[in-house]
């Protein structure tokens, strides 16, 4: 884990374990990611590591900037509307750290631009 931003890496493992929960249960593919999830990853990882409010980044559905292309959120957000519920029995831990790290103000639209 990167320490200098422990925020990002707990998000982008959050993101894997939601792609790779959907990805199994509903492409069966045999111990890797389907071609579809693991382009949607890959953006995903991107979108991430370029977010402009870096370690102070909200959870995407508060966020005030979609920086996710129309396409993309759609298929996200079918992935975290099926993931999300299961994230609870499979990854309790990881689950109550994305909804506990998600409470408190979002940020407003002021963004960092020291990245």
């Amino acid at each position: 884990m990167n320490h200098k931003r422990p925020r990002l890496e707990r998000e982008r493992a959050t993101l894997e374990a939601m792609i790779a929960l959907y990805c199994r249960d509903l492409h069966a593919p045999a111990k890797s990611l389907c071609p579809d999830c693991a382009t949607l990853q890959e953006y995903a990882f991107t979108r991430l590591e370029r977010c402009s409010f870096g370690e102070d980044k909200p959870k995407c559905s508060d966020c005030p900037i979609h920086c996710y292309k129309p396409s993309m959120r759609e298929t996200i957000r079918n992935v975290m509307r099926y993931s999300g519920p299961r994230m609870i029995v499979k990854h309790p831990v990881m689950a109550l750290r994305h909804v506990v790290g998600g409470l408190g103000t979002p940020p407003s639209n002021s963004i960092r631009r020291d990245t």
